[in-house]
């Protein structure tokens, strides 16, 4: 197979592999905040442009999602000791639990889908899986 239209093909898998996995964790956030959600969770404490600069988006942006990550209780904010003039970005409890529901629920359905596979097609993506996290290492 030639090395476009692989690219092309593991493009098209992955990106429909990606919002079913989405459906499937739900979690009542868009996905731009479940995003943001998982950064604050990796990196925090953050400022709101850490989070910006981590996600790549503008700052404007980053605030309107940390805004409504905090109308939901998901995120606080607290003065950042550092810096008078910004704030730090952590989980709340409300948001680390969201977190979980929502792996928990992708994890299931994505087990549930590889319980249909024979043990060699599982192995055969195991190795895949592992290919893919070279791939991606930045």
């Amino acid at each position: 197979m030639q090395t476009t239209s692989l690219a092309s093909r593991l493009r098209l898998t992955i990106g429909r592999m990606s919002r079913r996995l989405r459906q499937a964790g739900g979690g009542g956030v868009p996905s731009s905040q479940y995003s943001a959600l998982i950064t604050v969770e990796r990196h925090g404490p953050l400022t709101p442009s850490e989070l910006a600069e981590k996600e790549r988006i503008q700052r404007p942006t980053a605030t309107r999602i940390l805004g409504r990550l905090l109308e939901a209780g998901l995120v606080e904010r607290t003065p950042d000791p550092q810096d008078g003039r910004s704030a730090l970005i952590t989980l709340t409890p409300a948001g680390t639990e969201l977190l979980a529901e929502v792996r928990h629920a992708k994890d299931a359905y994505l087990e549930h889908r590889l319980e249909t596979l024979t043990p060699t097609e599982r192995a055969t993506l195991e190795d895949a899986a592992e290919i893919l996290e070279r791939l991606l290492a930045e």
